[in-house]
This record gives C-alpha cells, sequence and structure tokens, in this order.
C-alpha cells in the first residue's frame, strides 16, 4: 500500500493506523501489517534505523501490503530527498511551524519524485504552540496530506513531561490544544491526525481524526501485566 493508497482512503473519510516496530526490524514491521496495520512508522528521529534499513524495511512493508513512513530528524532538504529515494511510502517531517517551512518540504518531495510524487504520503507534525496558532496558513498549503498534532512534543513545548503516566491522561490544557488544533484542521478540509493509545481513539475519531498513530508498547505491557497477574506476580 503505497501513499496514494492512504490519501485515497483518507479522502474517503476512511480511518487509518500506523503502528510502530520500535526497533530496525523489517520483520516486526511486516508482522504488524500482517495483524492489521495500514502503515508502519519508521522513526529515525529518534530510532536507530539506517537508509539501509529504510531501504530494506520499505520494501518488505510494501510487499505485506502496507506502507512505510518515515520520519526524519529535521526538514533538511537533502535528507527528505535520501529518506524517498530510498523507498518511504511518506515523509512525516517534525516541527512544521510555518507556511514557508511545509512549502519546502512539498518542494522537496516534488524534487526527489518529479514523476510520482503522488505516490507518497506528505504529513506534517504539528507540535508547537506556535504551529497550532499559525494552523489557518499551513492548512492553506497545498501539497501536505495530513496534518498531525505530536502530543508528546506539544506536551514538552508547554511546559508539561513529555508522556503522563501509564494509564493517566495527558493535562488538561495539552488536550485542548490537541482538540483546538483538530478542530481547527477539519474547518480547512484537511485531514487530522494524532497520537492514540486504544482507549482514546474512538473519542477523536468522532472528532474527526482520521489517520491514527499508535504505539505497540501498551499493547505488550497490557499483555506482560496479565501474565504477572496469573503468575501472581
Amino acid at each position: 500500500m503505497n501513499g496514494a493508497k492512504l490519501r485515497e482512503r483518507l479522502a474517503k473519510g476512511e480511518a487509518v493506523t500506523m503502528l510502530t516496530p520500535h526497533h530496525a526490524s523489517s520483520g516486526l514491521a511486516v508482522r504488524l501489517v500482517e495483524l492489521g496495520a495500514d502503515a508502519i512508522f519508521v522513526d529515525c528521529e529518534h530510532g536507530t534505523w539506517s537508509f539501509e534499513d529504510v531501504r530494506v524495511t520499505a520494501q518488505a512493508i510494501r510487499g505485506a501490503g502496507g506502507a512505510a513512513i518515515v520520519r526524519p530528524h529535521s526538514h533538511e532538504r537533502p535528507l527528505l530527498i535520501r529518506y524517498l529515494n530510498a523507498g518511504a511510502d511518506g515523509l512525516m517531517v517534525p516541527m512544521v511551524d510555518t507556511a514557508d517551512q511545509a512549502r519546502a518540504i512539498v518542494d522537496a518531495v516534488r524534487y526527489a519524485c518529479p514523476a510520482d510524487y503522488e505516490k507518497r504520503l506528505v504529513i506534517a507534525m504539528i507540535e508547537t504552540p506556535q504551529a497550532i496558532d499559525n494552523i489557518e496558513e499551513l492548512t492553506a498549503v497545498e501539497g501536505i496530506d495530513v496534518f498531525f498534532i505530536g502530543p508528546g512534543d506539544l506536551s514538552q513545548n508547554m511546559g508539561y513531561p513529555p508522556a503522563p503516566p501509564f494509564g493517566q491522561p495527558r493535562p488538561q490544557a495539552v488536550m485542548e490544544r490537541v482538540a483546538l488544533a483538530v478542530k481547527k484542521i477539519r474547518a480547512s478540509g484537511k485531514i487530522a491526525g494524532t497520537l492514540v493509545t486504544s482507549d482514546e481513539l474512538p473519542s477523536w475519531l468522532e472528532h474527526g481524526v482520521r489517520y491514527f498513530y499508535i504505539h505497540s508498547d501498551p499493547f505488550l505491557r497490557v499483555g506482560l501485566m496479565g501474565v504477572k497477574r496469573m503468575l501472581g506476580r
């Protein structure tokens, strides 16, 4: 499933799920697709993926029917181009605060893939109060497919820890900003995305979010907690 197929589904109002294997493992990435993930998050900002890892894993993910969405560590034009040339089905670019930054990302994608840029999904990450203030200008940029609110970095940029204790909600002030961003994105007619737990997903679906990033760790944690309870630990 390349970026164009994800875009088609989103345009129809369908929800898309993206999971992360957390590790540079093509086998685990493929297994997540086999279990139902639409896309795999290849995190090159915080992860250990090399360009060769991206190339091999993206091929394996597509072979299983999914899409490889790469997050680079910055907006650097040569970096974006290299990941696209390595086979990324889409880019999820962090810290997009201004319309000029968004336009530069679109330009880099179209330069790297002049014949088939429409096959690549382009996601702008909204992670600062400044970006939320600039939402109307950002959503006016043609070529950005999804505007994704990153609650972890947004929390830090608002003076809170990046993640709450397991099972606890994020600060209300952060969630209100996320909700405001989603409302503005939806009002512009564009696709909104955010990070969710399985418990949070139904509510954000009702709010109009259609691109969902889901960590695999909570599922593993819950499963292991259940095993420990059965063992009396």
